[in-house]
Order: C-alpha cells, then structure tokens, then sequence
C-alpha cells in the first residue's frame, strides 16, 4: 500500500509543485495527499482490489514489468548473498521439511528422473543466470548417471524481465508437456544460449522443439503461470534462496553453483541419512 501511495501521491504532487513552488509548502502537500489517498485505499480494499484483478487480466504482461521493477531496487549480489546467509542452516533445512508438498510435490513443477526416487535434488534457475548456465551440465549429468534420482526444476526469474518472458513461456511449455521430455529439450536449448533470455529466445527454443506456438502464447496468459511463478517465490523466500543456481537436495538447501562433485557428495549423504 505504501509503494501505491507514494505513486499516487508523487503523480499528483508533480502537478501542484507548479502552483505551490514554495519547498515548504510542496513537503506539506506531498504530507496531505499522501494521507488521503492512503485513507481512500484503507476504506476501499476490496474496490481497489477488484481494479488491480481487472487490469491484471486484461495486461498479464504487466506481472513481468512489476517485477522488473521491483528488481531495480532489490538488493546488491553482496547484499543478497548476506541475505541468503541470514538465516542459519538450521533455519533452512527446517523449511524444507514445513514446505515439502510444494517443494517436492506441486503439480506447478517440471519433474525429471525416477519419480520414485530415494533422493530428490530440487533446482531455483533463472533463464539469464550465467552461474546456471555453466550449472546445466551438472544436472544432465546427474539425469543420466544416477537411476535413483528425482530432479525437480522450478523457475525463479530474478534477473529481469528477459527472464520473467522466458520463465512464462518455459511454463507453458511443461503445461504441454507434462511429461518433461520435451520440455528438457527446450530447457537445454534456452538456458544452453549464450547471453540474457528474452521471450523471443524462448519462444524460437519452443518452435525448435516443436510445440504448438499458438497454444503457448494463450497459457502465458493463464492462471497457471501466475501461479506457478508466485509459488516459486515465495519457497525461494521460505528457504533463504535470493540467488540462482539454488538447490535442495534431499532435507538440505544449497546454495550457489556448487559443482557436480559437492551435490553428488550431497546427495550421497541424502541417502545415507534416508537409510539410518
């Protein structure tokens, strides 16, 4: 509300600066707006909140640019990498167990390996990430090597908003197939590319592939996606991860582009600790 307040407030102030040039006078109206217009919203929600679902449905590509926005502001990679680091790893591992439906079990997710497997690596990527990049590897390695694991993908587009049109796009790709094989092959393609993502990039990795465009562009603007993505989020925020490559493997978060050796050692350690 805050942040709607300061936009209103600011928009209206821009105006009445030219009647009222006087600094002091501005401050006490900038004070006055503000405090109407965060009245109006307090004894209005449920009005304001039936505009702000209107035009979201009639300009779902304005989801992306909120968060691109948003991410202007967010914090330096020194200070998101404290962040990740604020809460202990006591603290993290305990959300993996209070999350583990949606962690290891949303049907808003990509599922690839053994189902059934006795370990489940889970991956937070963004599109764009370079860290990821170097990363895919990693995973396909894990894909092919080990029988007995679960690998859950879910987007996390934190890198702009390249990144949030691609994740949309790569969202309505599972939603065609939701058995995972072809979306791993747009994935390889996508996140294989050199530089940022874009929806362009997205969308040529899904012709490649051969999924129905028509189709992708109608479930970019679904329920589902939205969905998908805030979900995302916030188990990105319940488990400390502000960065991309994430990982969960087994009861345990982890956090950068470890390498391959470290996760296979971690979830070595995963199925050892399931078998005691």
């Amino acid at each position: 509300m805050k942040k709607i307040v300061n936009l209103l407030g600011g928009a209206i102030l821009a105006g009445l600066i030219l009647i009222a040039p006087q600094a002091g006078r501005a401050q006490d109206l900038r004070g006055e707006i503000e405090s109407i217009v965060k009245d109006y919203l307090a004894s209005h929600p449920d009005e304001v909140g039936e505009i702000v679902k209107a035009y979201m449905i009639a300009h779902p590509e304005a989801v992306g640019q909120i968060l691109a926005e948003l991410l202007k502001h967010r914090p330096t990679a020194s200070a998101s990498a404290a962040g990740a680091n604020a809460k202990s790893a006591d603290e993290r591992n305990a959300a993996v167990a209070d999350n583990a439906g949606p962690l290891f079990t949303s049907p808003h997710q990509v599922t690839l390996g053994n189902p059934d497997g006795t370990v489940t690596l889970v991956e937070f990527f963004d599109y764009s990430c370079g860290y990821c990049k170097r990363a895919l590897p990693d995973m396909l390695t894990l894909l092919k090597d080990d029988p007995k694991l679960k690998i859950v993908l879910k987007e996390f587009p934190i890198l702009g908003p390249g990144s949030v049109e691609a994740a949309r796009v790569a969202i309505a790709v599972r939603m065609q197939d939701p058995g995972g094989q072809k979306y791993l092959a747009f994935h390889q393609e996508l996140l294989g590319g050199p530089g940022p993502a874009s929806k362009d990039k997205a969308m040529s990795a899904a012709k490649d592939q051969g999924f129905d465009l028509t189709r992708l562009q109608q479930d970019m603007a679904s329920d589902e996606v939205s969905t998908t993505l805030a979900e995302n989020m916030k188990l990105a925020g319940a488990l400390g991860i502000s960065g991309t490559p994430g990982y969960v493997v087994g009861k345990k978060v982890v956090i950068g582009a470890v390498g391959l050796v470290s996760l296979k050692d971690q979830i070595d350690s995963a199925r050892a600790q399931a078998a005691n």
